[in-house]
């Protein structure tokens, strides 16, 4: 209930409780905030199994925690029924990286003649991006198209 109170925070708020109720009145305050959440806890089941006994046979394996989503995601993702299991257990991801590093390095084994050669049209040649490029290789100019 009170997952992310701290020591420092819990000792803060006994200290506070005892300066506002002081230290006659504070088991009896305690006694009270403790029989009021076990009675709103009571009431909370209660109303849960009202809920499951009116839904019928049909719902016997609902849980109200699958109404949050990420419990019902993580829940339909574990499913075996999508075949996600398989489909994750069969990707190994150091095999394919092994792949794809094999292939580059294969294919600028294989482009490394072509741009030794200095063929720019040549597949993995290289094209020299310092030189300007000539006035007739412009595009034509097109007014209406501005």
């Amino acid at each position: 209930m009170f997952n992310d109170v701290g020591p420092l925070e819990l000792v803060t708020l006994v200290v506070l409780a005892v300066l506002v109720f002081g230290p006659d009145k504070l088991p009896k305050v305690i006694q009270d905030v403790m029989r009021t959440i076990r009675k709103i806890r009571e009431f909370s089941e209660s109303a849960k199994q009202d809920i499951r006994s009116e839904l019928g046979p049909e719902f016997k394996d609902f849980e109200f925690e699958d109404l949050n989503p990420k419990t019902f995601i993580r829940k339909q993702l574990d499913n075996d029924d999508l075949g996600l299991k398989e489909i994750r257990n069969g990707f190994d991801l150091k095999k394919e990286m092994a792949e794809v590093t094999e292939a580059v390095q294969t294919y600028d084994t294989d482009s490394a003649p072509a741009a030794a050669n200095g063929s720019p049209g040549a597949p993995g040649g290289r094209v020299d991006m310092t030189k300007k490029p000539e006035e007739d290789d412009r595009p034509p100019f097109d007014a209406d198209a501005t």
